[in-house]
């Protein structure tokens, strides 16, 4: 090569190494002030999204700046009555035991326990409501005390689904799809932000015991085909909230120490040989599985809480595993920076005897939902953290069955339903959506599950479009192809 070919040649080189090394060096040092913005964490080496390896740390971070850190989504398995709870409809009593007219039902499907009425006997509610608050939103007598905190709450009266039977409709929820096996909502939150605290998991779930009603399956908050470290993990109540996590009689923590340094060993060489990226999914559940003998007690602890406390949420905040005592864990939780805490409440299934079912589930919820809101508020961090409430899909305006006074049932409705959020980026005092007279179908604002999932998404900082992982060939996202972010709701 000449001199004069060389020289230029060199300078090419120089120019793209240059180019390459500012563009780097720039996406680099963009890459650590976005994080030092969102998350401090990240530069001090204390963040949760740096624990993820099978990412990239651009893609753990929040897609922009989020408004909630946690979320506490109660949910109210079997499908809570909206025109009974929330959704007034004073219309009904001049149609009570009247046929559903076709105009209104529009050939709309039933399920197989009320296809065979002859007929769908409207049924208007037999329960009081009362306007409530500077934002005059209509409350029945069932919720004495969220009614007092409506201000704080934003209502979604208008959401709906496809799914009509409750497996498939809470499948649905908590993971997108009706079909069983993908990830759960809380896993996706998971693995896209990670943890803010090492010492507990990331995703935890609570189920009030003695509930009865609908079956709740562990695949409600199993990973699917996300890295196992991602699923949620249940905590009981009892003297092992957390299952096989104690030391067997007679083993010490030295001895757990010593026995996880060798299995480290061990999981590593079978890294290192087959290269399955699950081993370090092991690796970190052991380690975590380790620092929860030590965190797990603490936090379960409630001898510390002052007695205002559990006056506040209620005399069953007492009985460790009740839906108060769990929402009372749920704030101990999200003080420590559990990133999503899923409650479940069953028993909202009143196909029959209303007044009884219905007055008894809210009794048993209302007090410690609105205590929880206001726990959170009142400690500063309902600013930072998103509370939801809601089932999986609401209930018919007809009866299902004979309709005979108060002793009348609702069955399955998934046209139009209303649930709740409140804290870290909505509006509070506010109703969004709107159904018909009947309380049968939307007129206004429809809500998707596929849009409040990207809802809950995008206060995170996520975009749920972006917030995939590919699996069997195909990209998969918690939205599937579907969803829009209701923006008239956000603040």
């Amino acid at each position: 090569m000449s001199s004069n070919k060389f020289e230029k040649h060199l300078s090419i080189e120089r120019k793209i190494g240059r180019r390459n090394f500012l563009t780097n060096t720039s996406l680099g040092l963009g890459a650590m002030a976005l994080s030092s913005i969102i998350d401090p964490g990240v530069l001090s080496g204390q963040s949760g999204p740096l624990l993820h390896s099978e990412s990239n740390i651009l893609n753990n971070l929040p897609h922009f700046l989020p408004k909630a850190k946690r979320v506490v989504y109660l949910f109210m398995s079997g499908g809570p009555s909206q025109m009974d709870i929330y959704d007034y409809k004073p219309t009904l009593r001049d149609f009570h035991g009247n046929d559903l007219p076709d105009s209104v039902r529009k050939g709309q499907r039933l399920t197989g326990m009320s296809a065979g009425q002859s007929t769908l006997a409207v049924a208007a509610s037999i329960f009081n409501f009362k306007q409530y608050g500077d934002s005059g939103t209509w409350v029945s007598e069932l919720m004495p005390h969220t009614a007092k905190i409506v201000d704080d709450l934003c209502f979604i009266k208008s959401m709906h689904t496809e799914a009509i039977n409750h497996d498939p409709a809470i499948t649905f929820f908590q993971s997108g799809s009706q079909l069983a096996g993908r990830p759960s909502i809380g896993s996706w939150v998971s693995y896209g932000l990670g943890s803010l605290n090492n010492n507990l998991p990331t995703f935890i779930v609570l189920v009030s015991k003695d509930a009865g009603g609908q079956p709740l399956y562990a695949r409600l908050w199993g990973n699917g085909f996300l890295p196992s470290r991602h699923q949620g993990v249940q905590f009981r109540s009892g003297k092992d909230p957390v299952l096989f996590l104690n030391n067997p009689e007679g083993y010490e923590q030295a001895d757990r120490r010593e026995m996880l340094d060798y299995l480290k060993r061990l999981n590593e060489f079978q890294k290192d040989t087959y290269n399955d990226p699950e081993v370090d999914n092991r690796i970190a559940q052991y380690e975590m599985a380790y620092r929860m003998q030590t965190s797990v007690p603490d936090v379960v602890d409630m001898s510390d809480e002052p007695d205002e406390v559990f006056e506040m949420y209620g005399p069953d905040s007492r009985d460790p595993g009740t839906y108060a005592a769990n929402c009372l864990m749920a704030r101990r939780l999200l003080e420590k920076d559990v990133r999503f805490v899923q409650l479940y409440h069953q028993g909202w299934d009143q196909h029959s005897h209303m007044n009884g079912g219905l007055r008894h589930q809210c009794a048993k919820t209302d007090q410690a939902t609105a205590a929880l809101v206001k726990d959170l508020k009142q400690r500063g961090l309902l600013d930072d953290t998103l509370v939801i409430w809601g089932g999986e899909f609401g209930r018919t305006v007809y009866s299902q069955g004979n309709l005979k006074g108060a002793n009348y049932g609702r069955d399955h409705h998934p046209r139009c339903f209303t649930m709740w959020m409140a804290g870290a980026g909505v509006k509070s005092g506010f109703s969004y959506g709107e159904t018909d007279d009947f309380g049968y179908n939307i007129v206004r604002d429809p809500v998707h599950v596929h849009d409040f999932q990207a809802t809950l998404m995008h206060l995170l900082g996520m975009d749920h479009e972006r917030l995939n992982f590919k699996y069997q060939g195909r990209r998969f996202r918690l939205t599937d192809v579907h969803g829009e972010v209701v923006k008239s709701i956000l603040t």
